[in-house]
This record gives structure tokens, C-alpha cells and sequence, in this order.
């Protein structure tokens, strides 16, 4: 096996031997050792954001990296999995594959290819409903993972919801729920203990997710603009702050919201 872990013609076998052998418990490392599923899943999380996050800029040269690091949690996950008797990447290669080959009969199957998007997407939901009523997940919301980012999460409960008529019938209902949670807000700011504010905000958050999907908007792709957006005008109040031999300690809330303003002349021009 030494041999393989330098044996870039089977990269994938490659990879797999080289997690076994940093978990080894006699010769590995000790650090790996000592992981477990739910030590290694936040760097999981933090890889998938970083495979986004090349995406987003473009970084193209950046995401082949990327791409590994997110594979190497997976083949990590499966090396404790093997560990411990649960499945080992050839089965879950295996699952995955069986998925995709049971959720596009259009491709795979008899089904006709001849169906529009819309028409593609009602027919996945369908499959995925019967995939959760054999696990026995019979409500509606089972199977919406907990671990989500919490707007992902709400507008996929928002969408299961949804299908079984649970929904506002047009934006106008959303912006006046969004109006009466507002207030509320505005009320339990005055009077309520930090807890009740908490629940408020939260009612707020979830309405505000439940405007983006009426509104076909991605909530976590629109909040990234947002911090994209504040960041370079923030970047750029500094750089005009060190035109001044300034920076922002030494500056104060009226000079860098005139700057702000200044920046947002610049990009409008």
C-alpha cells in the first residue's frame, strides 16, 4: 500500500488509502485519530461555503482545490463510517448512484424527456415524497435537515408548506405579515425581556425568507450580495479615510456616513 499513495493513476483509490492511513490507530496521525463525525461535520460545512465561495468570485483556478478539500470530507466521513461498521465509500458511492438513476427516469428509465423544467421539478418532489414515506418520514416538514443555514432552512420548510396549501396567496399577504412583525418588534424592543425580543426577531427573519421565495429570490444568495456590497463600500470609506491619514478610530460617525455617501455617488456615476 506505500506504493499506492503516490500512485496518481488511481487517484481516487489514492485518497481513500491515504485517510486510512492518517486514522490508523498505531501509525496515523494523532489529531485524525481523534476525530469523529461530529468534530469533522463544521469543517465539512466550512468546505461546501469555501467550494461556493470560489464560485461566486469567478476564482476558477481556486476551485479545483476547493473541490478536493470538500471530497476529502466525504472520504473522511466514510473512513469512520468503515471504522465503524456503518458503510464505507464504495456503498455510499453505490447509494448515491441508485438515487440518481431512480430520480431520472427521463434519462435512465422509460419516462419522456419531452417535459419542460416546471414540469421536471413537480415530478423529482414526487419521488422525493415517496422516497420519505418509505423511511417512514410521513409529515410534511420530515426530512428538512436541522444543520441547514437557518434562511436555507426556512424557505425550504416555507416550500414544503407550500405544497400542501399552507401558503399566502400572493406577495401583498407576505408584506403586511411583514408590516405587523415589524411592529411587533418596534413593541417587544419597549417592553419585553430579551428572550421575547429574540423570538420576535425570529419571526421577522422567517417572514423576511418567506418574501424572497414569493418574491423567486434566494434569501442566502441576496444577503451575500448585501455583504459583498457592504464590503466594498466599507473598503473604500477606508481607502478614502487614508487619503486623509485617517482610519476608522480616528474618524467618527458623521465623516464616514458623508464618505458612505460619497461612495455611493462613485458607483452610481
Amino acid at each position: 500500500m506505500t506504493e499506492l499513495i503516490y500512485d496518481t493513476s488511481q487517484p481516487m483509490a489514492r485518497l481513500i488509502e491515504i485517510m486510512r492511513r492518517l486514522r490508523d490507530p498505531q501509525t496515523g496521525c494523532p489529531w485524525d485519530i481523534e476525530q469523529d463525525f461530529a468534530t469533522i461535520a463544521p469543517y465539512t460545512i466550512e468546505e461546501a461555503y469555501e467550494v461556493a465561495d470560489a464560485i461566486e468570485r469567478e476564482a476558477w483556478g481556486e476551485l479545483e482545490g476547493e473541490l478536493g478539500d470538500l471530497l476529502l470530507q466525504t472520504v473522511y466521513h466514510t473512513q469512520m463510517g468503515e471504522e465503524a461498521g456503518h458503510f464505507d465509500f464504495s456503498s455510499v458511492a453505490n447509494a448515491i448512484s441508485e438515487k440518481m438513476i431512480a430520480r431520472h427516469p427521463h434519462v435512465f428509465g422509460s419516462d419522456s424527456r419531452d417535459k419542460s423544467a416546471e414540469q421536471q421539478v413537480a415530478d423529482w418532489e414526487a419521488i422525493k415524497a415517496t422516497e420519505r414515506a418509505n423511511k417512514a418520514q410521513g409529515g410534511t416538514l420530515d426530512g428538512v435537515a436541522i444543520g441547514l443555514p437557518s434562511l436555507l432552512r426556512a424557505v425550504k420548510l416555507q416550500k414544503r408548506a407550500a405544497r400542501v396549501g399552507f401558503d399566502w396567496p400572493s406577495t401583498k399577504e407576505v408584506l403586511d405579515k411583514l408590516n405587523e412583525e415589524s411592529a411587533e418588534l418596534v413593541e417587544a424592543r419597549e417592553d419585553l425581556s430579551h428572550e421575547e425580543i429574540k423570538e420576535e426577531f425570529g419571526d421577522l427573519l422567517f417572514v423576511m425568507a418567506n418574501l424572497g421565495r414569493h418574491l423567486n429570490l434566494d434569501p442566502e444568495e441576496a444577503l451575500r450580495a448585501a455583504n459583498a456590497k457592504f464590503t466594498r463600500r466599507f473598503e473604500r470609506v477606508e481607502a478614502l479615510l487614508a487619503a486623509r491619514d485617517k482610519t476608522p478610530a480616528l474618524s467618527d460617525l458623521t465623516e464616514m456616513d458623508a464618505l458612505w455617501e460619497e461612495v455611493k455617488r462613485e458607483e452610481r456615476a
